[in-house]
């Protein structure tokens, strides 16, 4: 209970501050529906119970939720899970992408120092380009290619998700201490022995925090790649036709939906490199 208190409280402080925003953002909607002799206790809880608010309150998401989550078939495009399943796909495609990638890369960069000078410079520039001016472009040119639908969005998503991973795991492979790959090399071990049985191992406890940061960023790069595509599924594009139609109880429900993806993935994560420990004999 003492460790998931700081959460609570933290929660308890932004729901709070959450209901008390939303007063001032609909008082004017609020007041222009209510009648003349309306008091002001009166307009104060009418802007908390907007159909369409400029700030609605965590009951309105929650209750909008629950609707389009359960009130509709999986298979509907009606349905907030149906959208949710397409931007998850889409940034797992990218997320396996970017962890294969970025490993190859890494364990490249380690062992080639021609990579190490002329790549690590570019991966550091290639952070700095945003990804709403790079994802229209990459769209028109993979469909002049004939590549259209998920291909845009996962890849997408690993160049945004690409980064951490490669920095991590070049981090973790050279975090190897040097007394212990001096006494493999005296031992005649070669390049691969050494990789396998020391800078690997080593590398791990960099690859999984890694990870941890490289599952969101894929996740924001499939919802991105959904906005210039004019998609007609995905957390992007229901974000998309929930501001063309003024809905913003949709484009809330979509945010925390995105969320939740968000933490499933960092948590998937972490169950991951707990099996991986246990699987090797050690423990958290």
């Amino acid at each position: 209970m003492r460790e998931r208190l700081p959460l609570l409280c933290v929660l308890t402080i932004v729901l709070i501050v959450w209901f008390a925003a939303a007063v001032p953002m609909n008082w004017d909607q609020a007041r222009g529906f209510a009648d003349d002799d309306a008091n002001w206790s009166t307009i104060a809880l009418a802007t908390l119970s907007l159909d369409r608010p400029l700030l609605p309150t965590p009951i309105q998401v929650a209750s909008e939720m629950i609707r389009s989550m359960f009130d509709y078939p999986i298979t509907s495009p009606r349905s907030l899970i149906f959208h949710a399943g397409v931007t998850a796909w889409s940034a797992m495609i990218g997320f396996i992408i970017a962890m294969f990638a970025g490993i190859a890369l890494a364990i490249g960069i380690v062992h080639i120092r021609t990579l190490d000078r002329a790549l690590m410079p570019w991966l550091i520039a290639s952070q700095a380009i945003p990804v709403l001016a790079i994802a229209p472009m990459v769209v028109v040119v993979l469909g002049h290619a004939g590549l259209t639908g998920v291909v845009p969005k996962a890849l997408i998503a690993g160049w945004l998700s690409f980064f951490p991973i490669s920095t991590g795991m070049v981090k973790g492979l050279r975090s190897s201490d040097v007394m212990q790959r001096d006494l493999m090399r005296t031992y005649h071990a070669t390049s691969a022995q050494v990789f396998a049985k020391l800078r690997w191992p080593a590398s791990v406890a960099f690859l999984f925090p890694a990870m941890k940061v490289a599952a969101p960023l894929a996740l924001v790069g499939a919802i991105v790649a959904e906005l210039p595509t004019g998609a007609q599924a995905g957390l992007g594009a229901r974000l998309l036709a929930g501001s063309y139609y003024g809905q913003t109880l949709q484009i809330w429900a979509a945010l925390l939906m995105a969320a939740f993806l968000a933490m499933l993935a960092v948590a998937l994560v972490d169950v991951s490199q707990v099996l991986l420990v246990r699987a090797r004999g050690g423990r958290l």
